[in-house]
């Protein structure tokens, strides 16, 4: 009992007794079958092919007889699994024309996972033998294995192969040292859970099929595991981020969901690990796992996070002075003229309310984010901008504020409500000052600044405690003017004092809303459609009008007609709209994510550039940078493929995209080309220099061409 223990946890013993037992069988066997039992060679540049045999002969009453598919590849070259991941093609077999050959099982090794592109693929490199258990028709005669094989083989390119295969094996007895070896190594890298002491868990299937997470336990502590899924022939996972705990003993692994089968009901799970390999079936329940619990699990590094923290402080400070924060700096500028008559004090405490109205945004956008991750959906910065009903509340309110600054009319609140305010305000009630610094920090979120990407990464892929850290210095940053007055009110007595020049102000603030309304529109056009955009601008405008020629209009006209206003885009939204309005240039071609791979293997560049109408800064680095000269004329060369991802509207592959290189806002770009498979992510604001230079990196012929 004790040895057959050891042989399930320790392989090695078991294959140098497989190999001990056919040299044995070897010595004792007839000296007249010593030939190698193996078939001639398939060759190509890519990789060399035969089929081999333990016995040289089929001895008397044999019933099975033990093969092999060997495959030698070349350097820098691979082949695929059952499962090949993202792309790619596994090897098949067909045995027609076989003689005395009832059925072949063909066996599969553990794979290797393989990342190019952004993509994960499984597979085998440099030498592989498929063991292949023959099934003989008459035990104990002659036969003949033909087998027509094809294969796909990848480097920088990939090949597809087909060759012909054929075995003889007469009667006699006899053992091939050598291609025995071939066939018990490979029958011992086959996945086999028992012998490896693994043991399956759960398995819960999120409702949007985004991630799958499973749990196994092993009888010895895991090493260095690795996990590949099958469930369905065409649902592809990306790179498991895997957890232990019992000492080692328990796995559990978040796998996420690249593309999806229909049928998603048989689960198959494969743990790799260098005591061992096993496979088996995993029940998928209704109750997510839970993940083993770890110290460094919840509580990060502390320098790590202080870094993060400061690193999204400058990003949050930064966007004060990003371009699509104009509308940000001029309800500054409003409040400001506002309290610049009042007491010290009130201006203290108003700035500092304002600031808290921005933390406080940036509080809930962070709730709001942990509990969208725990239904399993999308998240990411400027999400909202992808709702036509936000866009249209934004719409309403812009418009309705820049005709306020037109003089078109005065909104005035029942004398009620003013008495109220009134009261509220001698008690210190700062609500207006509050909803300042929220509505500030809602129209900062569709920039992405120098350093915001990098930290709303690390809190969107991380612990509650990460997100609370990043989202609370991303909003101190936002809110340091707001505070810099706060503790230094006199500043405000450095303004111009009240005059006609007042006037002038109003006009220029209320142009400045006036454009972000109509980019805001703009964006809706990309969103939901020309129509639901025009119903929901004229409903903001016939609402202007009616206050600018009435004096009085009552809250039953007025509130259904904003509501009207809101809800109008998504009841006109053209769900047939296949592309939007940054999809015009013919220069670029659509993502396609699979097909970076094809391109890259086929020799081209391919520059990705994932955008969106509602992303400001996208739309700089396109005016400043991507149709300037220099570098159109770049992603115009023949060797360059551009190829543009539309955000505009929620895109699960693009969200997948993303989160595959730990962001979760835009801007976003890479270059992939032969010298660079992996991809070279370049900044968020990007310069001339930087996108050459990655281009020059990622392509030989353009260095080149660029050189001569």
């Amino acid at each position: 009992m004790t040895l057959w223990r050891k042989l399930r946890t320790d392989t090695s013993m078991l294959k140098y007794l497989v190999f001990h037992a056919l040299v044995v069988a070897f010595l004792v066997s007839s000296p007249s079958n010593l030939f190698a039992a193996q078939s001639d060679p398939a060759q190509s540049d890519a990789v060399t092919a035969r089929l081999i045999s333990a016995e040289d002969g089929v001895a008397p009453d044999a019933g099975t007889i033990s093969a092999g598919l060997h495959l030698d590849l070349a350097e820098g070259w691979k082949t695929y699994w059952r499962s090949p991941g993202e792309v790619g093609l596994p090897p098949e077999v067909t045995w027609d024309g076989s003689q005395n050959v009832a059925g072949v099982e063909f066996q599969w090794p553990a794979p290797t996972r393989f990342r190019a592109f952004g993509i994960e693929n499984f597979g085998y490199s440099k030498e592989v033998t498929f063991p292949l258990q023959v099934k003989l028709e008459t035990p104990g005669a002659p036969a003949q294995l033909n087998g027509r094989v094809n294969l796909l083989v990848c480097a920088d390119i990939c090949v597809p192969e087909q060759f012909d295969l054929s075995l003889t094996i007469p009667g006699g007895v006899g053992i091939d040292m050598a291609s025995a070896a071939h066939i018990a190594d490979a029958a011992a890298k086959v996945p086999n859970a028992t012998l490896a002491g693994f043991a399956p868990g759960t398995a819960y299937l999120d409702p949007d099929q985004t991630n799958l997470t499973v749990t196994a336990t092993s009888q010895t502590p895991f090493e260095q595991p690795d996990i590949f899924a099958e469930l369905g022939q065409y649902t592809a996972f990306g790179a498991p981020d895997i957890r232990l705990g019992d000492g080692g003993k328990t796995l559990w692994a978040q796998i996420p969901i690249l593309s999806a089968d229909e049928d998603m009901t048989n689960l198959t799970v494969t743990i790799t690990d260098p005591s061992g390999a096993g496979t088996f079936e995993t029940p998928i329940t209704d109750t997510p796992p839970r993940a083993p619990f770890a110290l460094q699990q919840v509580i990060p590094g502390v320098s790590e996070l202080i870094w993060i923290a400061a690193v999204a402080f400058l990003g949050g400070l930064i966007l004060n002075i990003m371009p699509c924060v104009l509308p940000v700096l001029s309800i500054k500028l409003a409040s400001a003229m506002k309290t610049a008559g009042s007491d010290l004090g009130r201006i203290r405490k108003g700035f500092a309310m304002s600031a808290f109205g921005v933390l406080a945004f940036m509080w809930a956008l962070g709730i709001a984010t942990l509990i969208a991750r725990s239904f399993g959906l999308s998240v990411g910065w400027g999400l909202q901008f992808q709702n036509p009903i936000f866009l249209a509340a934004m719409i309403a309110m812009l418009g309705l504020f820049a005709a306020n600054m037109f003089g078109l009319f005065e909104i005035n609140l029942p004398q009620r409500w003013t008495t109220a305010l009134a009261k509220g305000e001698s008690r210190g009630n700062y609500a207006g000052d509050f909803a300042t610094g929220a509505f500030a920090a809602v129209l900062a979120t569709p920039c992405s600044a120098p350093f915001l990407g990098t930290a709303v990464a690390f809190a969107l892929a991380g612990r509650a405690i990460d997100i609370a850290v990043v989202f609370t210095a991303l909003g101190l940053g936002l809110a340091m003017p707001y505070l810099v007055i706060a503790l230094r009110p006199s500043m405000i007595s450095a303004l111009p004092k009240p005059g006609r020049w007042m006037v002038l102000v109003k006009v220029v603030l209320g142009l400045l809303l006036a454009v972000t309304a109509l980019w805001l529109i703009s964006v809706l056009v990309g969103v939901a459609g020309g129509l639901s955009a025009l119903v929901v601008t004229a409903l903001v405008v016939l609402t202007s009008v009616i206050l600018w020629q009435s004096k009085r209009v009552p809250a039953a006209v007025l509130v259904p007609l904003l509501l009207l206003a809101t809800l109008a885009a998504p009841m006109f939204t053209q769900a047939d709209r296949s592309t939007s309005a940054s999809e015009a240039a013919t220069l670029w071609q659509p993502f396609e994510r699979a097909k970076i791979a094809q391109l890259v293997a086929a020799g081209s560049v391919v520059f990705v550039d994932v955008t969106a109408d509602w992303c400001l800064t996208c739309k700089a680095n396109k005016a400043l940078v991507l149709d300037r000269s220099a570098v159109s004329g770049a992603l115009a060369n023949a060797d360059v493929v551009p190829m543009q991802a539309d955000w505009t509207r929620p895109d699960p592959a693009i969200s997948r995209y993303l989160e595959g290189f730990g962001r979760f806002g835009i801007p976003f770009n890479v270059v992939y080309g032969p010298q660079a498979p992996e991809g070279i992510v370049l900044p968020e604001l990007l310069s001339q220099d930087a996108v050459l230079n990655a281009l020059r990196e990622a392509g030989a012929s353009l260095i080149a061409s660029s050189e001569g």
